[in-house]
């Protein structure tokens, strides 16, 4: 029967997996909790092929409970109860370690289920899952448990397991195959950290190599293309791409801001990356270049016009603008104090002055007081604009940028 790479060479030992030295190393805490032998409730968070299932096997041989595999995507309230029926009989004598891959797709009820015998140990969770836990695992559930990050992992470890697989393959074919130099490189180097996704490269190499006795570096790039990508719409990876372009263009790093978008447009996601790069003009570049934001408006109504791959080209511009400009936060700490007042309360009536006239009604008309800015030298006059109870709160302060500090000279002289 056929038996997929990925999992012919799957460890069987922490020693073999590869990546994940800040768990599983001399001193990681995972593998000081292997080798105590008691093994607590656990939640594995990662990107898919890191070793969550792998290391999860592992350390169910490593403990006297009996293993029970489920898969969140295909289980349901049925597939617990027959788990929970077995416990405390001779099926079970020593508890159950349970596994559930992909908990986040079970719903609040069906991770309720599990929660009295996780309480009193009659079950050990071992879950994993690819999305954040704390967005998706039950409070009650995560509380119980420790979450381990898993990494991708990178080029050089992934390398080990290419080497070991291109072993067992040429084994497995008889007459071995030579590769061609950075057929090796490029492939670990190409997964995106993935090691299943390596391991299945590896194999359709091999698949396709039918009367050969060589692979070059070019049948390496054809059956790895794009295959570094890694994106999820609705995932981690979706919201953590638009944050680190968003961040790198806040941080004036011109090739990051560059590097984020280019993944982001490889995925197809022209809006978010529109979206962040229209949010960061006014939020971190704002008064200290603020013809930053027509600019910008202008190459994203380009680029949404355009369409991908055209869209590229003013996208690149708006982010090398942005990035390589004056920074002030000044307008965001500004309005974000203005409406902190507002949400606790500090409103109250509007000044006389303020209001509209036009609004009083028959025979209770009266003065408003008003002073009209522009019939005065400079076009200001001393006058309160804030409710009694804030009139002397401030909420903008200029920034240190030479276009706020001009507006600040100019208005100190015309307020003198």
């Amino acid at each position: 029967m056929y038996k997929p790479l990925a999992d012919e060479i799957r460890p069987r030992s922490l020693d073999e997996v590869v990546g994940q030295r800040h768990i599983l190393g001399p001193d990681g805490m995972l593998r000081r909790i292997a080798e105590s032998g008691q093994i607590p409730n656990m939640i594995f968070y990662g990107p898919s092929g890191t070793g969550k299932t792998t290391v999860a096997r592992i350390l169910a041989e490593r403990t006297n409970r009996t293993l029970r595999k489920l898969n969140a995507t295909t289980a349901g309230i049925a597939d617990i109860k027959q788990i929970i029926a077995e416990l405390d009989t001779l099926l079970t004598p020593g508890g159950v370690l349970l596994y559930l891959d992909e908990i986040q797709y079970f719903n609040k009820k069906q991770q309720q289920s599990l929660l009295e015998f996780i309480e009193d140990g009659r079950i050990t969770l071992i879950a994993s899952t690819t999305e954040n836990p704390y967005f998706c695992v039950f409070n009650a559930i995560l509380s119980r448990s420790t979450v381990f990050e898993f990494k991708p992992v990178s080029p050089a470890e992934v390398e080990t397991a290419v080497t070991r697989a291109i072993e067992l393959l040429n084994a497995r074919r008889g007459e071995p195959l030579t590769l061609g130099d950075g057929v090796v490189k490029h492939i670990s180097a190409s997964c995106g950290g993935d090691v299943r996704k390596a391991m299945n490269a590896l194999e359709l190499l091999f698949s396709a190599s039918a009367g050969r006795s060589a692979l070059t570096l070019a049948d390496a790039k054809a059956i790895t293309q794009r295959s570094a990508m890694r994106y999820d719409r609705e995932g981690d990876e979706h919201f953590d791409s638009l944050s680190a372009l968003m961040k790198s263009l806040r941080g004036s790093d011109p090739d990051a801001a560059l590097h984020y978008l280019a993944r982001l447009l490889e995925a197809g996601d022209l809006l978010g990356a529109c979206r962040r790069i229209l949010c960061s003009a006014s939020e971190d570049i704002g008064l200290a270049y603020p013809q930053a934001v027509p600019i910008v408006k202008a190459c994203v109504d380009n680029a949404l016009q355009l369409g991908i791959p055209e869209a590229r080209l003013p996208l690149a511009e708006a982010c090398i603008l942005l990035a390589t400009a004056p920074k002030s936060n000044s307008v965001v700490m500004a309005i974000d104090r203005a409406i902190a007042d507002v949400r606790a309360g500090h409103v109250g009536p509007f000044p006389r002055e303020l209001q509209n006239v036009h609004a009083d009604g028959a025979g209770f008309e009266r003065e408003q007081g008003y002073l009209y800015p522009h019939s005065f030298p400079g076009h200001w006059v001393k006058q309160q604009y804030l409710p009694d109870d804030l009139k002397d709160a401030r909420y903008y302060e200029y920034g240190d940028n030479k276009n706020e500090q001009a507006a600040k000279a100019y208005w100190e002289k015309i307020k003198k």
